[in-house]
């Protein structure tokens, strides 16, 4: 039996790299960016009015002026147009270029229009002031988005701006995700009194759309030959395998045996952890075998605890640790790493975690109940005092 922390360097160092495609960067929102995007111009590619009004000469305002006869209006979007006389002013719209022989804008509200004048009635401006200058924001050739990025929808529009109407992204891993037991039924089925509906194999399928990863799913019965001749032929056909049951110490727990079997390398079996010790992790030369215990809050910390960070690093993404602060008193007698559900608030800007309580790691309800898992350390201690900082793992 391994730690934590031996788990998971163990499946950090066995990262795949799934390539590269290129895709409409409309559909890209979720994907992880794997090229630099540039500003192909200056950004605002000129100076910008940011504000309706007129534009006048800074100069002319400042030697007294506070009268001006409109000469015309510049619309966004129309070519830039010149002050002719600068004892003039032009109508200026938000969007629009500035123009030529002009260097302020003052707001309509700051003015009074009539009879083709416009008066000024304020007394102080700034020059340049209502002016997004050309380049202020970025310059031409800056990289605006760095690879390895995942795309949302503030990238959507940085992209479209550029005008990079494809994108290269990483691929996505091809996943199956695999039940066994037979005392599984479908969600459809009436149960009988022995048998229980499937459900892990459904929240991995959430977990791993929420990383954007479509996913195939089976359900095996517990008869050894059937498992291992469609486990042969999953090995070839899918980059990463999770399964859910048939890896602890029971008479039907065919899986460890059966990938001994099939030539397949046990990186680790079992990790001193509570939820999810049987945790049995492998892989052949292109595929990688991620096999969590069958009860449900096992499968499901065992995911985000270990394939999410398996995933992020294979596809270049850097996470950060986020900590928070036991609310209450916790004790916890055995010796192995616990993974404990909290539930999250903020106070003067500083993470709580209050824990919830549970029936062990069969208990799926209790999840609805939580925001998270708060990592607290293998240790000889049994008490883990309130205002202590600890890793957590979010899930909402």
């Amino acid at each position: 039996m391994i730690s934590v922390e031996e788990a998971k360097n163990i499946i950090l160092n066995a990262t795949q790299n799934f390539g590269v495609e290129e895709i409409p960067f409309i559909k890209s929102v979720g994907r992880i960016l794997k090229e630099d995007i540039v500003a192909d111009r200056d950004f605002p590619p000129f100076n910008r009015v940011s504000m309706d009004g007129i534009a006048v000469d800074f100069n002319v305002f400042q030697n007294g002026q506070r009268a001006f006869k409109i000469e015309a209006i510049q619309p966004a979007g129309s070519p830039q147009i010149t002050l002719q006389n600068k004892e003039n002013c032009l109508e200026v719209m938000t969007g629009a270029v500035l123009p030529n022989n002009t260097n302020v804008v003052i707001r309509y509200e700051d003015v009074v229009i009539k009879n083709g004048v416009a008066s000024i009635q304020v007394n102080e401006v700034k020059e340049l002031q209502n002016i997004h200058q050309k380049g202020k924001d970025r310059k031409s050739g800056d990289v605006l988005i760095d690879k390895n990025k995942v795309i949302s929808a503030a990238e959507i529009g940085v992209l479209a701006t550029v005008g990079k109407s494809n994108i290269k992204v990483a691929k996505l891993p091809k996943v199956i995700i695999i039940s066994t037991g037979d005392e599984l039924v479908k969600v459809t089925a009436n149960p009988l009194p022995h048998q229980i509906r499937r459900s892990n194999v459904f929240t991995l399928v959430s977990l791993l759309e929420r990383l954007n990863i479509s996913s195939e799913t089976d359900h095996i019965t517990d008869d050894k030959p059937i498992l291992k001749q469609k486990i042969v032929n999953y090995l070839k056909q899918f980059d990463v395998l999770l399964f859910s049951g048939a890896v602890s110490k029971g008479k039907f727990d065919f899986l460890p045996e059966i990938f001994t079997e099939l030539g397949v390398e046990k990186l680790f079996h079992k990790v001193t952890q509570r939820p999810g010790k049987p945790f049995w992790f492998g892989q052949t030369e292109n595929c990688k075998i991620f096999a969590f215990p069958g009860n449900p809050n096992s499968t499901f910390v065992n995911c985000l605890a270990y394939f999410y960070p398996w995933y992020y690093q294979s596809v270049g993404v850097e996470v950060q640790e986020e900590t928070a602060i036991l609310k209450e008193d916790v004790t916890f007698k055995p010796n192995l790493t616990y993974f404990l559900q909290v539930q999250l608030s903020d106070k003067f800007g500083h993470l709580l975690a209050t824990p919830i309580q549970g029936n062990g790691s069969g208990d799926l309800a209790s999840l609805v109940n939580a925001d998270a898992f708060i990592q607290l350390p293998k240790t000889e201690k049994s008490l883990f005092k309130q205002g202590e900082n600890f890793p957590i793992i979010r899930y909402r």
